[in-house]
């Protein structure tokens, strides 16, 4: 193929994951109801599963303090087309979030034909590996680190004079942005497997620099989360997991890659 007819390709890939988003967005503009009161406001009601859950293990070891979101803050518009406008903000994010797997796939679709048979088995897997991993994320940042970050954000006061009234926009912007950030680093396993397979990093690379990938790990949790160690330690941990199967996976790697030029000579 022309250097055009790739660009004709890669067009017609990038219409049919815009068309796939945008159909995800009118279903969730649709059931409006049921989004906004059943999942992103869920979160920062006593009702929602991570608030009970952590409220009835505080109160079977004594610790009252676990019972986050238990007087859940009222969430005020204060612009005219505000509640409009967060709807269709709400519908593309959800959409996007919904079309990730197409997405992963579309991409596949367009660079599979230049890959080898061998190449192309591995990237069937990625297309797999990739939306699961970003699936995970996303639910892991839903009822994990949104809830605690709700709560902290929710009621932090710098004096008791002080009355927090949330923007609706302020609330679905927090809530939307930790749920992609966390989606998109559980991808880390993706990101050394593709950076092993080019060269640029190898297991002992990455067992040698293991306290600085935790240092930046910890810079990364920082900005996702809020100013307290304890949401950080949450998003840390797991990450930090991950990067220990990116080792593993690098080993698998380049021990595959040994055996095979072995082999070959």
């Amino acid at each position: 193929m022309s250097f055009l007819d790739h660009l004709e390709a890669l067009r017609w890939h990038l219409v049919r994951s815009i068309f796939s988003i945008i159909v995800f967005a009118i279903i969730a503009f649709i059931f409006k109801d049921f989004i906004f009161t059943n999942i992103i406001i869920a979160p920062k009601t006593p009702e929602f599963f991570t608030n009970r859950s952590l409220c009835s293990f505080g109160t079977w070891i004594g610790i009252r303090a676990l019972c986050i979101n238990s007087e859940p803050f009222q969430l005020i518009n204060i612009n005219m087309a505000g509640q409009f406008t967060t709807h269709i903000m709400v519908s593309m994010i959800l959409g996007l979030i919904l079309a990730f797997p197409y997405l992963v796939f579309e991409m596949w679709r367009f660079i599979g034909p230049a890959l080898y048979d061998k190449e192309r088995v591995y990237a069937r897997g990625a297309v797999f590996y990739i939306s699961i991993l970003f699936i995970l994320g996303v639910l892991f940042a839903y009822y994990v680190i949104i809830p605690l970050s709700v709560h902290f954000l929710g009621t932090y006061q710098v004096s008791a004079e002080v009355t927090n009234q949330i923007n609706l926009i302020s609330y679905i912007s927090t809530v939307s942005a930790i749920a992609l950030a966390v989606g998109l680093i559980f991808e880390l396993p993706v990101l050394i497997y593709f950076l092993t397979k080019i060269g640029l990093v190898s297991p002992e690379f990455l067992k040698k620099y293991r306290r600085h990938a935790l240092v930046i790990l910890l810079a990364l949790s920082a900005i996702i989360t809020p100013p307290d160690v304890f949401s950080q330690i949450l998003v840390v941990v797991p990450l930090m997991v991950l990067y220990e199967v990116g080792i593993r996976l690098s080993t698998r790697i380049v021990r595959k890659e040994q055996m095979a030029a072995q082999s070959s000579g």
